[in-house]
């Protein structure tokens, strides 16, 4: 049986006109979203998009989801396969491709997760387990562009 969760964030601007002229407004892109019961997120634009460079932005937040569903649907198929997880990283990159006339998409995401588990004997499995943990990810499965793995395994 399929279950649904409902998932609710709150977005709040105010107008902060940082310039104009006869022809075009630009405004702060600085804002808050508000989550029941957690800390506010400070967001801004990317700074190639006129953001504040020191706040997180959209493509920041949707990389790192992908990171962080990864690794714990990474870690919860290692978990089923009784392989015990020492360290998990990752340094992920995400290619996001402007068309002239604004709009755009992301093409690609690249997570290059390295994990260090305690039997060397498991390592192959290891590897291979990175392609379940994909076909598992809420976010990945969300994504409308491929989500590629370059993984590394050692065991301590």
């Amino acid at each position: 049986m399929t279950s649904k969760h409902t998932f609710k964030a709150e977005a709040n601007w105010t107008s902060k006109q940082v310039a104009s002229d006869s022809s075009k407004r630009f405004y702060s892109k600085s804002h808050q979203i508000k989550i029941e019961g957690k800390p506010v997120l400070d967001i801004s634009a990317a700074k190639a998009f006129k953001g504040d460079p020191s706040l997180y932005n959209p493509e920041d937040l949707l990389l790192s989801s992908l990171v962080s569903c990864h690794m714990m649907s990474y870690l919860y198929v290692c978990s089923q396969n009784g392989i015990e997880v020492i360290e998990y990283s990752d340094n992920a990159e995400a290619i996001l491709e402007v068309n002239p006339d604004g709009s755009g998409r992301f093409v690609e995401a690249r997570l290059y997760p390295k994990v260090k588990i305690s039997n060397p004997d498991q390592i192959n499995l290891a590897l291979e387990l990175h392609q379940k943990a994909n076909q598992l990810c809420f976010i990945a499965n969300s994504c409308n562009f491929p989500v590629l793995h370059d993984a590394s395994c050692d065991a301590v």
